[in-house]
């Protein structure tokens, strides 16, 4: 389930999108959060502390967690499940933050995938999984980008924090891990996407479809040419609504959609549900300091529709989703 691309466009025109494919409805609504919030992330003595620096735009789930969004500067987020994720020991002494919050805490702190990747690889804290309400093990890998179209994918295995660093790791999916996608890949670029390509909606498959048309489709500075040529990948890569398979926790339906477009700082959201998508201008909106936290209702409202930047209302904050003690 889920697939992220970041797109190359000509003048500086980079535009991050993922699918999020999940068994059910995951109740997604819209978040703005100023600067200056004072977080922790609801493990009590045991949480890591931070202050926000940057404001940003995000996409929330099950109103428990952070699942993709954008902040002020550019940078973006994306949560995608990995069935292979296995993180540090509960016995681990260092300070802890729920998995619900790891995008939420990229947001808040970092401009750039460098600075982000600088104070990630210290490792001085350890993520906590949790279980998704629906009783789903809650095993995640996260991807970022900026607006210089750098990326990292970030995957906790047998334990340990891995990244992955390097701008030309545009396509992030599932299963297996992101060492064994890359050689995967490679086989399917030998082939060439001109002559074949994987058609079924494995991660593995989609994973050699999305790398191939984010590059293969136009390269345009327009940024309605660039946002249009990202919604067409992600809608490529999805999976249609009805299918889950049980025993394949990697595939499930495409519930949402979203497209970031990094340097007009434009935030694109598709519910599939949905005739009709929505778009947030983040220069309309306001992340001061002390400015009031606040949400855009799109759960139960899929006829919501066209730009929606001044549809906020202010909103006590989601508390991120926690183990139960």
């Amino acid at each position: 389930m889920c697939t992220r691309a970041v797109y190359f466009g000509k003048e500086n025109q980079i535009v991050t999108g993922r699918t999020m494919d999940w068994k059910e409805e995951m109740h997604t609504n819209l978040w703005v959060f100023p600067r200056g919030m004072d977080r922790d992330c609801g493990l009590g003595e045991h949480s890591i502390t931070w202050t926000s620096r940057y404001g940003s735009l995000v996409a929330s789930v099950y109103e428990g967690g952070t699942a993709d969004g954008m902040n002020e500067k550019g940078l973006v987020t994306n949560l995608l499940y990995l069935v292979e994720s296995e993180y540090p020991p509960a016995d681990d002494s260092r300070p802890a933050l729920v998995i619900t919050a790891w995008a939420q805490y990229v947001l808040d702190q970092f401009a750039t995938v460098a600075e982000a990747v600088e104070e990630l690889s210290r490792e001085e804290f350890r993520v906590v999984p949790v279980v998704a309400p629906n009783g789903a093990e809650g095993t995640v890998h996260l991807s970022i980008s900026d607006p210089t179209g750098d990326s990292a994918i970030l995957e906790y295995i047998n334990g340990s924090l891995r990244i992955h660093h390097a701008r030309e790791h545009q396509v992030m999916t599932n299963s297996p891990i992101f060492d064994e996608q890359l050689a995967l890949n490679r086989y399917w670029q030998q082939i060439g996407g001109t002559v074949m390509l994987p058609g079924t909606n494995r991660a593995a498959d989609r994973f050699a479809r999305a790398s191939f048309y984010v590059n293969a489709c136009h390269q345009s500075a327009d940024a309605r040419e660039a946002v249009a040529s990202v919604f067409s990948v992600m809608r490529n890569v999805s999976v249609p609504r009805g299918i889950s398979t049980p025993d394949q926790p990697n595939i499930s339906t495409t519930i949402w959609r979203t497209v970031s477009d990094q340097k007009n700082r434009v935030y694109f959201f598709e519910n599939t549900a949905s005739p009709s998508l929505v778009w947030i201008r983040l220069s309309q909106l306001d992340f001061s300091a002390g400015a009031p936290v606040q949400k855009l209702t799109l759960d139960g409202n899929p006829d919501l529709a066209g730009d929606q930047s001044h549809g906020f209302q202010p909103a006590e904050p989601f508390q991120f989703l926690v183990p139960v003690m």
